[in-house]
């Protein structure tokens, strides 16, 4: 009974989906006032992105004519459990996570993956035109990302592991802790600093932030795979891209900041967000309020040539033992 409901506080409250939710309000509404701010505007408060939510709560769904309609409705529901999933295997706090395993990292991509494909699933459900060219703008990101993450990841598992055991790789997140507890932050690794930089460019796009949101250009192609819903889906949708912000830049944490322990679990937690507060603005705002946002061929070239290309540098250093 005890161990039942201990999994039940950290899928219902810590990490998972309260404390989820409550870190991608947060951070949106941040980004957002940020953003403004850099523009020379006010702003909304920081608490628009809910109230946003609970307003697409309230209005009604219009589903489309000829859409599937139990995929339609389905789809933003699966994605959101798959990125709140995620957040059970983040070792964020004392370097435990709520669940563990030998490939945490493997998980964690596919359930990314999975996250995107939900909306690619959403939006192709509805038959609209413009959700279509949405959809396959969003496949060409999830290309164009995919690479120097999974670049990034083989760097730092080749990293951890060899030091610790002399095997090929590791793909525990535990292991990446328990390896930077012992002998600091990966970010300071110098054969590593091409990867975090990688990585750095990776979360914007993987996130939708402009001026990598190509699949949903509200000016080009009227939301693109978001353009059919409304009501309750459009705010799960919203909720998950809030929360997806909150994964991220805590993913980023993980990987290149772990084992930054006080000692003392209030403080632990209060270095935790404000990194992550400090990663939504040099990864989100800073390229919104600086960048136009780019064309679909030129997503796909840069994350291909330099992003890559960084991560690769990375992952050649640490193959070479340097």
């Amino acid at each position: 009974m005890t161990a039942l409901l201990i999994n039940l506080f950290y899928v219902l409250i810590f990490p998972g989906l309260l404390f989820c939710i409550l870190m991608g309000i947060l951070l949106s509404g941040l980004d957002r006032i940020w953003v403004a701010r850099m523009q020379r505007r006010v702003g909304p408060p920081i608490l628009q992105s809910w109230y946003d939510f609970l307003k697409c709560c309230g209005k009604e769904t219009i589903v489309p004519r000829h859409a599937k309609k139990t995929v339609y409705f389905a789809a933003p529901v699966v994605g959101f459990a798959a990125l709140i999933s995620i957040a059970l295997f983040l070792p964020v706090v004392n370097g435990r996570p709520a669940f563990s395993g030998t490939a945490d990292l493997v998980v964690i991509l596919y359930l990314l993956t999975l996250v995107s494909v939900c909306m690619i699933v959403g939006a192709a459900s509805s038959g609209s035109p413009f959700a279509g060219v949405g959809l396959s703008r969003e496949m060409v990101a999830m290309i164009s990302y995919e690479l120097p993450f999974v670049l990034v990841i083989l760097a730092l598992g080749k990293v951890t592991l060899t030091a610790e055991s002399g095997l090929p790789l590791t793909f525990s997140l535990q292991a990446i802790w328990d390896y930077q507890a012992a002998n600091g932050p990966l970010l300071f690794h110098w054969s590593l600093i091409p990867a975090a930089i990688a990585m750095l460019f990776v979360i914007p796009c993987e996130v939708g932030m402009h001026p990598f949101d190509v699949a949903e250009a509200e000016t080009e192609i009227c939301e693109g795979t978001l353009s059919e819903y409304s009501g309750p889906p459009l705010a799960v949708f919203r909720l998950t891209h809030m929360v997806k912000m909150y994964i991220m830049t805590a993913l980023f944490y993980v990987l290149f900041l772990g084992g930054i322990s006080t000692g003392i679990v209030a403080a632990d937690v209060a270095i935790f967000i404000l990194i992550c507060v400090l990663l939504t603005f040099i990864t989100m705002s800073l390229p919104h309020a600086a960048c136009a946002r780019f064309k679909v061929e030129q997503v796909f070239q840069f994350y291909w040539t330099i992003v890559a290309g960084l991560a690769l540098i990375s992952l050649i250093l640490v193959w070479l033992g340097l």
